[in-house]
């Protein structure tokens, strides 16, 4: 750093044409000025500048040592005019990626307003159920689900999430009625493949006691929209995650058949369990 300060005098002392001048534009005195020019000179092993009492004059390692730091000092002065343009107004490329319901409902809105708002960024948005390499596929920003493994990414929490079995008023209506868990028993359960093993829903109730309830049905899928579609069509009971159909609730297209409980799924074969999980967006380091 006292090498690159002592370019910097020296460039502004040739510019000024003489050393009191250069301390005067620099806030320096005219003798931290020539301590500067001395220690240049002598880290060089050359001399500089010629000095008389009027006026400066380039010795011949001088003009060519002016020459390549006046270019340091310009590109130094650019970059750091490009950085101070960049914070005062974002621009470049943004790659994010999401899963593929989140961003349908929450992420692509979200980015309209953010593009619109700030026009000099584009996006590369990538939306898949699988989870990616951030470096490999050179993600800026992943909006995961669940626990975190890789503790070289940078999180962020950005809301909890709970599970709630829920189904159309049409098919509420027109079945059993449903006051417990294990009336689920009599129920079309459509549910999300987690292995090959039977599933069971596992509920709390306000109290803290804890049941296990099998459930089976007409529909078994691994993608989760399909469920929130079938139940939507009135052919069943699903256990989706409350972001997934917080419209269809306030909408009454879907109702929470079991408002007091905290609901999870398991396997029997693995014991997989889906609980309570956060969204997070990560980010690279």
């Amino acid at each position: 750093m006292d090498a690159f300060r002592s370019m910097q005098v020296f460039v502004h002392a040739v510019q000024q044409g003489s050393l009191s001048a250069a301390a005067r534009q620099l806030g320096l005195s005219p003798a931290a000025v020539s301590r500067q020019m001395v220690a240049l000179e002598n880290s060089l092993g050359a001399r500089l500048l010629n000095r008389t009492s009027r006026k400066l004059t380039l010795t011949e390692a001088g003009e060519t040592y002016f020459q390549h730091a006046e270019q340091i000092l310009h590109h130094f002065d650019e970059a750091q005019h490009s950085v101070s343009q960049l914070q005062r107004s974002p621009r470049g490329t943004l790659r994010i990626h999401s899963r593929i319901l989140v961003g349908q409902l929450y992420i692509v809105p979200a980015l309209t307003r953010f593009l619109v708002q700030y026009p000099e960024i584009k996006a590369d948005l990538l939306l898949s159920n699988r989870a990616i390499d951030l470096v490999e596929q050179n993600i800026d920003v992943d909006i995961r689900i669940g626990a975190l493994s890789d503790s070289s990414l940078i999180a962020r929490k950005l809301v909890t999430s709970d599970r709630v079995v829920c189904g159309s008023p049409a098919y509420v209506a027109g079945h059993t009625r449903i006051e417990k868990p294990a009336d689920l028993a009599q129920h079309n359960c459509l549910t999300y493949r987690l292995d090959m093993g039977s599933v069971q829903w596992r509920f709390m109730d306000p109290q803290g006691a804890v049941s296990d309830v099998p459930v089976s049905g007409s529909l078994q899928t691994d993608y989760g929209p399909a469920l929130r579609a079938a139940a939507i069509g009135g052919l069943g009971l699903s256990l989706l995650p409350d972001w997934s159909v917080d419209e269809d609730l306030r909408q009454g297209t879907l109702v929470n058949v079991f408002p007091g409980y905290k609901v999870s799924s398991w396997s029997s074969t693995t014991a997989s369990m889906r609980c309570t999980s956060a969204a997070a967006t990560c980010r690279r380091r």
